[in-house]
C-alpha cells in the first residue's frame, strides 16, 4: 500500500513542468514521495521557486516541513547521512585559516572536524563535482566523511565560526580553563580548589553579561550538571532559549559564586534559593542592571538565572505596532482623569513596558505620579518609583495605602496579584485617581471574571473599570530576509475561518489578492527568519452595557459576545491583521494567541 501511495505521488509530480534545477525537483520529488508534501504545494512551489534556496525556505517557512524531515528527504535523496547543525560543535579553526567564509557561504560547503587524516565535510549537494575537487584542493592528501546539509545549516555553522573570530576572548577564556581541568584528577581536586576570585573566571563572569547584552537577550540561564558533564549557558533571545556555550564541569561552582558574590548573595548558602541584583557598568555613561536568581538543583549545585533589566529608551504607544483603532481607542482611555486600566497576559507578554509607554504619555509637569512595581524594570525622570519588600511589609497594598495619603494624580501598580490590592486599586480609582496596574490573564473578558472571583464587589469594579487590554508577543520576521509569497488557497481558508467570516467579511480581502510573508533566514537572524517581537492586542473598551453585565456578574460568554459586537478584536484577530501586514506568521500567532 505504502509503495502504491509513493509511486502516485511520483506520477503527480512527474506532471511537472520542471522550472525549477535538477537538485531542486530531486529534493522536492523526494518530499513529496515521502508525504511531506501535498500534490498541490508542489505545483505552487514550482510556479513561484526558482532556485534551491527558495526551495528550501518555502518548504521551511510557508509549508512547516521540519527541518528534521527535510533533512531526512535530502539524506535520502544523496544516498549520504544528514548533519542537522548542533551549537555544542565548534568548528575547528584550523580548518578555516585557508578558507575565506565568503567563498564557503557561496559554495555552500563547510569542514566541521578533523579526526586523523580525515575530515568531516558537510555540504548541500555532495554530488557535485566542482565542490568535490574544492574540497581536495583545500585538504590534498585527506580523506573525506562528507555528510549532506541544509544551506540554513551550513550559514548557521559559518555564521557561528564567523562570531568566533569576532570574538576570540571566549575561546581564549575557556582555553585557560580547559588547561587549569586537564585531566579527570584535576577536574575532581579542581570543584573544592578553584576560587570565584580567578582571574579567568572573572573575566568569564563579565564576558556573559556582555555577549547577553550584545546579542540583546532577556534572560541567562547557567545549568550545571552533575557527572562531571559541562554546565551550559544559555541565553535568551525574542522567547527563544539557546545554548550559547559551555564551561568545564570543574568550574561549575566556580561561575554561580563569582555571580553570586557580584549579586550581594551569600556563597556560602546552596541548600536555599536566593534574590539578587548585579549592577554592571557596560560603558561610561551605560549601565546595565541584573536581576539574579538561584535555585537548588540536584548533585548540590544551584543554577542561576539573570534577567537583564536594560535601561533602553521606553517606546512611545504609537511605536508599539497597536491598530490604528485600537491606538486612538486607548488614547482616549489613558487621558481620563480618573478610572482603572488594566495591561493583561502572561509573564513576558510586554505589561511593564505598556504601561511605561502609557505613563510617557501622561508625565508631564502638572501630573503627581507614584508607582509600585516590584522589581523596578523601567526609570523614567518625573515617576516617583517605589521598590516593594514584602519581607519587611512593604507590599503592593501598604503601598497603595502609602500613596493615597501623598497627593497622587496617577498610581501605578506593578501587580494585582490578591482581593487587598485590588480593592484599593478600585477605591482609589473612585476617588478621583487614574489608576494603571497588570493581571494574568489569558485574555481581555476572562480579566473580569478573574477580579469577580477573587471577591472584589462588581458595583464598585465597574464603575471604575474603562479599559482592559491584553497582550502577547510573537517573533518578528526579520527585515533583512524577508520574502513575499502567495498563499494557497488553504492557507487562506485557514486564515478566513480564524478570523471568524462575519468579520473577515468587513475587511474586504478577496482570495488570492494579498501577499503573505516569511523570514528566509540570513545571518542578522542567525537562520531563524526571525528577528525582534511584535506584540498583538486586545482592548476591552467598557461601554455602559459592558459595565451592566459586570454588576450582574453575566459569564464571560455574554461579555465577550456583546464586546464582539461593539467593535473589540480579539487577539487572534488582531495577530492576523499583523500577518497580512507581513510582521509575523501565522503559526507563531497560533502559538501565543488564544480562541
Amino acid at each position: 500500500m505504502g509503495s502504491e501511495q509513493s509511486e502516485k505521488r511520483s506520477m503527480a509530480y512527474g506532471c511537472l513542468r520542471g522550472v525549477l534545477p535538477r537538485t531542486a525537483r530531486g529534493l522536492l520529488k523526494s518530499v513529496v514521495e515521502q508525504g511531506l508534501l501535498t500534490e498541490a504545494d508542489a505545483r505552487s512551489i514550482e510556479s513561484v521557486a526558482d532556485s534551491s534556496v527558495s526551495l528550501e525556505a518555502l518548504l521551511l517557512g510557508k509549508h512547516g516541513v521540519s527541518k528534521s524531515d527535510l533533512g531526512r528527504a535530502l539524506s535520502a535523496y544523496h544516498g549520504c547521512p544528514y548533519s542537522a547543525y548542533d551549537e555544542r560543535v565548534v568548528v575547528d579553526p584550523d580548518l578555516l585559516k585557508d578558507l575565506s567564509l565568503d567563498y564557503l557561504r557561496k559554495s555552500a560547503w563547510v569542514p566541521v572536524a578533523r579526526a586523523g587524516a580525515t575530515v568531516h565535510i558537510v555540504m548541500n549537494n555532495p554530488h557535485d563535482p566542482e565542490k568535490q575537487l574544492d574540497v581536495r584542493r583545500a585538504f590534498p592528501g585527506c580523506t573525506f566523511q562528507i555528510a549532506v546539509g541544509l544551506l540554513c545549516d551550513i550559514e548557521q555553522f559559518l555564521s557561528a565560526a564567523r562570531q568566533q573570530k569576532k570574538h576570540g576572548a571566549i575561546a581564549k577564556i575557556l582555553g585557560e580553563l580547559l588547561q587549569g581541568a586537564d585531566g579527570q584528577a584535576a577536574v575532581e581536586a579542581g570543584i573544592r580548589d578553584i576560587d570565584e576570585n580567578d582571574s579567568a573566571i572573572v573575566r568569564l563572569a563579565s564576558h556573559i553579561i556582555t555577549e547577553a547584552d550584545r546579542l540583546q537577550a532577556s534572560d541567562v540561564h547557567i545549568e550545571p550538571y552533575a557527572d562531571q558533564k559541562e554546565t551550559a549557558v544559555r541565553f535568551r533571545v525574542d522567547g527563544g532559549c539557546f545554548t550559547y556555550m559551555r564551561i568545564p564541569a570543574a568550574y561549575r561552582r566556580a561561575i554561580v559564586s563569582r555571580i553570586k558574590i557580584m549579586a550581594n548573595l551569600d556563597i556560602a548558602e546552596r541548600r536555599k534559593p536566593q534574590d539578587g541584583k548585579i549592577r554592571y557598568r557596560l560603558a561610561a555613561d551605560r549601565q546595565l542592571e541584573l536581576r539574579v536568581a538561584t535555585l537548588p538543583t540536584a548533585g548540590g549545585d544551584e543554577d542561576v538565572v539573570m534577567r537583564l533589566l536594560t535601561t533602553r529608551n521606553i517606546p512611545t504607544l504609537e511605536e508599539m505596532d497597536f491598530a490604528p483603532s485600537v491606538l486612538a481607542a486607548l488614547h482616549r482611555l489613558v487621558d481620563k482623569p480618573h478610572g482603572i486600566i488594566l495591561c493583561v497576559g502572561p509573564t513576558g507578554s510586554g505589561k511593564t513596558t505598556t504601561l511605561h509607554a502609557m505613563l510617557k504619555r501622561l508625565n508631564t509637569d502638572e501630573r503627581k505620579i507614584w508607582t509600585a512595581e516590584d522589581p523596578i524594570e523601567i526609570s523614567q525622570e518625573g515617576l516617583r518609583q517605589v521598590q516593594v519588600h514584602p519581607k519587611i511589609g512593604l507590599t503592593f497594598a501598604s503601598a497603595m495605602r502609602a500613596f493615597l495619603r501623598a497627593d497622587p494624580d496617577i498610581i501605578m501598580i506593578g501587580e494585582m496579584r490578591d482581593r487587598e490590592t485590588a480593592d484599593i486599586a478600585i477605591e482609589a480609582s473612585l476617588t478621583g485617581h487614574l489608576v494603571l496596574s497588570t493581571l494574568h490573564t489569558n485574555s481581555a473578558v476572562e480579566t473580569v471574571t478573574r477580579l469577580l472571583d477573587i471577591g472584589c464587589d462588581s458595583y464598585n469594579f465597574a464603575d471604575a473599570m474603562i479599559g482592559v487590554l491584553a497582550q502577547r508577543l510573537c517573533k518578528r520576521i526579520c527585515e533583512q530576509c524577508k520574502e513575499a509569497y502567495r498563499p494557497s488557497c488553504d492557507e487562506y481558508d485557514e486564515l478566513e475561518r480564524a478570523y471568524g467570516a462575519p468579520q473577515w467579511s468587513a475587511l474586504g480581502y478577496c482570495q488570492g489578492e494579498r501577499l503573505l510573508y516569511y523570514g528566509r533566514g540570513c545571518e542578522s537572524c542567525n537562520q531563524t527568519g526571525f528577528k525582534g517581537r511584535v506584540p498583538i492586542h486586545e482592548l476591552l473598551v467598557a461601554s455602559e452595557e459592558i459595565k451592566a453585565l459586570v454588576q450582574g456578574k453575566a459569564p464571560t460568554s455574554s461579555i465577550l459576545r456583546l464586546a464582539l459586537q461593539e467593535g473589540m478584536v480579539t487577539l487572534l484577530q488582531d495577530g492576523i491583521q499583523k500577518v497580512l501586514g507581513g510582521l509575523t506568521t501565522y503559526r507563531q500567532v497560533r502559538a501565543v494567541a488564544v480562541k
